[in-house]
């Protein structure tokens, strides 16, 4: 959830050859087809849900009323994040349980900030853990230094945080940005925090469009860590010249869902939630809407 960085030219190479091999790779490791028109699995409604941030402006100016369109138009589930009304919007967890339910809604997972703080993140893990909950995800790793060193620490802190975490009955993960599938010392910082967490502690949520943005195969790394990426970040991205690209509406941009989505399930995954930050020629609500229809339409 930060803006696009611009990556060298051998990186932007590398990104459009895993965009059109991916459906190559795909092919010879899973028997589904390719076109998300005649593939056989089906997204169903209990696996997916939205990310907030993608209606940012929306909820900032009318969280009630925004959660009641994406009601209307078919959502379940909703993944939250941390802003400045805190993570339930002004409300107690309750109050904004209650809300949802009224909706027919859950919020299954919510990005909180400041997973540093130890303290914190326990007081947001009860209540959490009270609303019945699923996950607090740590949505970055910001400005911090891109060193092993530094993502051994991280590391031993989400294990901490994940211990937190099953205390109060939910789970943590950790949410991936481009920058952790660079590498250092020949050795990718993803890999450093995946090889230095529990796995009865810390899951990934993977968010698709980012490792892409990487140059990397999302496939490739279903298959390095198997039953870790449990959630994913459904995000398409759309390529405005060699040197610039975007999130678009989903189905608008080059990722190949149908694959990665069904080959992924095969590997853990369980959960999609649709995430869109850059918007053209639409506004947030219309986005929300037709990615509501494109899960709903994927045969994956």
């Amino acid at each position: 959830m930060i803006k696009n960085a611009h990556y060298n030219i051998k990186k932007m190479k590398r990104r459009d050859f895993v965009l059109k091999s991916s459906i190559i790779t795909t092919s010879m490791v899973t028997p589904f087809a390719l076109n998300a028109c005649t593939t056989n699995y089906s997204i169903k409604k209990n696996i997916f849900g939205i990310q907030l941030y993608s209606l940012r402006d929306e909820m900032t100016k009318n969280p009630k009323g925004t959660l009641e369109k994406l009601a209307s138009y078919g959502y379940k589930y909703i993944e939250g994040y941390e802003g400045k009304f805190g993570l339930f919007w002004g409300m107690t967890n309750i109050e904004f349980k209650k809300y949802l339910d009224d909706l027919g809604m859950k919020m299954i997972s919510s990005h909180c900030g400041n997973t540093d703080n130890l303290e914190s993140f326990q007081e947001k893990s009860a209540q959490a853990g009270e609303i019945g909950m699923e996950y607090l995800i740590c949505p970055s790793l910001g400005g911090g230094k891109k060193e092993i060193d530094a993502f051994k620490r991280h590391a031993s802190r989400f294990n901490k945080c994940g211990q937190i975490a099953k205390n109060n009955g939910i789970k943590f993960a950790y949410h991936n940005h481009a920058y952790s599938f660079t590498k250092k010392d020949g050795i990718y910082l993803q890999d450093v925090l995946m090889e230095n967490t529990d796995k009865n502690l810390v899951d990934f949520e993977m968010d698709i469009y980012w490792v892409v943005v990487a140059g990397e195969d999302p496939i490739e790394w279903f298959n390095k860590h198997p039953e870790r990426f449990k959630y994913c970040h459904v995000k398409d991205y759309l390529s405005l010249s060699e040197n610039k690209f975007e999130s678009c509406t989903l189905g608008k941009g080059s990722i190949d869902f149908p694959s990665i989505l069904a080959h992924g399930k095969t590997k853990g995954l369980s959960r999609h939630i649709i995430e869109q930050e850059a918007y053209r020629d639409t506004s947030q609500f219309e986005s929300a809407k037709d990615n509501f229809n494109y899960m709903q339409s994927l045969k994956v």
